[in-house]
């Protein structure tokens, strides 16, 4: 079983800085890809940044530029600096593993922590 664990989240004013982290526990793993995702009240999940065991990214548009996204493959972790923040940042964000465990595929979700920007 993977277990993914967040920290990080908060309150900060608008044009803040946040930076989450996410750890992946669990034997046998080879993870592919780690993200996060964010949910709003009301809205859809939507991907906020991926990132690959080689260190290809992807961005969500409205973020480009203000967070970054990084992992550390020996420890199994991934962080999110997020940047220049307004209010429609204002999510829980989740984190995303995808990859083996040992000979079996597992894509994993953290249990959320919540962003809250205020203007």
């Amino acid at each position: 079983q993977v277990q993914l664990v967040e920290s990080g989240g908060g309150l900060v004013q608008a044009g803040g800085s946040l930076r989450l982290s996410c750890a992946a526990s669990g034997s046998g793993l080879r993870i592919n890809s780690m993200g996060w995702y964010r949910q709003a009240p009301g809205k859809q999940r939507e991907l906020v940044g991926t990132i690959t065991s080689g260190g290809s990214t992807n961005y969500l548009d409205s973020v480009k530029g203000r967070f970054t996204i990084s992992r550390d493959n020996a420890k199994n972790t991934v962080h999110l600096q997020m940047n220049s923040l307004n209010p429609e940042d204002t999510a829980v964000y989740y984190c995303n593993a995808q990859g083996l465990q040992g000979f079996r595929l597992f894509d994993s979700w953290g249990q959320g922590t919540q962003v809250t920007v205020s203007s």
